[in-house]
């Protein structure tokens, strides 16, 4: 079963699009994302939970990834199906 994933991100960050593509690739059609450009409280909430400022911030189930480069680095290794399977990373 796939964990439940969540970003943040903004309408025309292009790392929040690349990020959203490789989801896409991967086969994931559900995951929330966040708009902190429309949602300002919400910005606030990413940075507590990640301690990061920047997006897109990237959680699927309770892993953080980070971010759009984070998200690609899991693929280059191999990590990132395991873990959209719910499995340690």
């Amino acid at each position: 079963m796939q964990p439940a994933i969540r970003m943040y991100a903004t309408a025309t960050c292009p790392y929040c699009i690349r990020a959203e593509q490789l989801l896409l690739d991967k086969g994931v059609t559900a995951f929330e994302k966040i708009h902190v450009d429309l949602e300002p409280a919400r910005r606030e909430e990413m940075m507590k939970l990640s301690g990061r400022r920047t997006v897109p911030q990237i959680f699927i189930g309770d892993y953080h990834v980070g971010g759009c480069d984070d998200l690609h680095a899991l693929e280059r290794a191999g990590k990132l199906d395991r873990l959209l399977r719910g499995e340690a990373a």
